[in-house]
């Protein structure tokens, strides 16, 4: 118990040390800050210079942040706008994550010489976009910002939808699967609607009543985070979900915004272990034909998902013209859930390890470049232009 201690805590020495080291440097370099995190795994990690071991914990640990992010994104969103935005948006999602599925599934046959399932499998990971790199790099204090922020929110948690319904596809015969997609908007409804009256006639009170001591409420709105993380998970949804319908279900309470400005430091601190997770688990020596297979999956979604959303948001959503090509450029990369689908396919025998390589190389590839993309041509809050820069 003491070796493993010391080891969590030697781990934590060298990436909270490193990543002070590397952020600096990406700082002074005038380069965003979340690719210093992603290289210093790379450099550390079990592919790089093996300073670390990796058992898993730390991969665990940062998922704690995902479901963090999750939680202070619903206390932003009322749900009367969700219900709307997800009328608006969830035809536009589904088109972009088919078309852009079929484009990678057909180029990984045809070229590659993959088969179908890793190439389908491929294709729908990848066509995901990231709820932590598109929503930690959107300004949230203007009202066009806001309007954007609503819409990718509603974008995203239709492909949390999506994504729950691939894992079950996965993990799933045929029967099994048909039941669970039947139960799935059941047991979401249900859980939603048993949140709502937990918060109204017991959570809310509670906050009335001793809103004057700040540490009850932070502690009440963590407990009641992972609570309904660990429900969601238990009712075969997911942790992200329940974290998310936590947050809505507490974002009409007049102390919503006091509690997100509150959980911010905590978020920052497991995110900054995501994507150091990312990077370490990421193996840079690849054969000729998966090095070509990444870069060809990462410009498919790089060129092909910013210019679907462009179409899709302004001609179905009626977004204007800017304001659909900001959120397409916004949404224009892979997802963090692409890495954990992947991994799940690969431990369940779905798909070969070179899908798995070509998944995680092509999703840290467009999390790279649409970081640089966004930050450099769009109002960002990290971004090191000042007229820029916008929380």
């Amino acid at each position: 118990m003491h070796w493993a201690f010391d080891h969590l805590v030697l781990d934590m020495a060298l990436i909270f040390g490193g990543a002070s080291i590397f952020g600096t440097l990406f700082v002074w370099l005038r380069q965003p800050i979340i690719l210093a995190y992603i290289l210093l795994g790379v450099i550390v990690g079990p592919n790089g210079a093996s300073l670390m071991i990796n058992d898993g914990h730390i991969d665990t640990i940062s998922r704690m942040g995902i479901i963090l992010l999750m939680f202070l994104l619903g206390l932003h969103l009322h749900p009367t706008n969700l219900f709307k935005q997800l009328k608006q948006t969830a035809v536009v999602t589904l088109l972009c994550i088919t078309a852009t599925t079929i484009i990678i599934w057909m180029m990984l046959v045809t070229l590659f010489k993959f088969s179908t399932i890793d190439a389908v499998v491929a294709g729908i990971a990848l066509s995901f976009s990231s709820t932590v790199v598109s929503l930690k790099l959107i300004p949230t204090t203007t009202l066009h910002h806001r309007r954007s922020g609503e819409v990718m929110i509603s974008i995203l948690l239709f492909e949390d939808i999506l994504a729950i319904l691939t894992v079950l596809m996965l993990y799933s015969n045929g029967s099994d699967m048909t039941m669970n997609a039947v139960l799935l908007p059941l047991k979401t409804a249900v859980f939603a609607i048993t949140s709502w009256a937990i918060v109204r006639y017991i959570v809310l009170p509670l906050f009335t009543r001793f809103d004057v001591i700040s540490e009850y409420i932070f502690l009440m709105s963590l407990g009641w985070c992972f609570v309904s993380a660990e429900a969601a998970e238990w009712l075969g949804l997911s942790h992200e979900v329940g974290a998310f319908v936590a947050g809505v279900t507490l974002a009409t309470s007049p102390v919503s915004l006091v509690i997100a400005e509150g959980l911010k430091p905590l978020r920052e601190f497991f995110l900054i272990l995501f994507f150091f997770s990312v990077g370490a688990q990421f193996d840079p020596f690849l054969s000729t034909r998966l090095f070509m297979a990444v870069v060809a999956s990462a410009l498919i979604i790089l060129v092909c998902k910013p210019l679907l959303f462009k179409f899709l948001l302004q001609y179905l959503a009626k977004e204007r013209p800017q304001s659909a090509a900001n959120m397409g450029l916004r949404l224009g990369q892979s997802s963090e859930f692409s890495l954990l689908l992947a991994s799940g396919a690969l431990a369940a025998g779905k798909i070969s390890g070179d899908a798995m390589l070509v998944i995680e190389g092509a999703a840290i590839i467009t999390f790279i470049v649409s970081t640089y993309l966004v930050v450099f041509r769009l109002p960002t809050p990290i971004s090191y232009k000042s007229n820029l820069r916008s929380d």
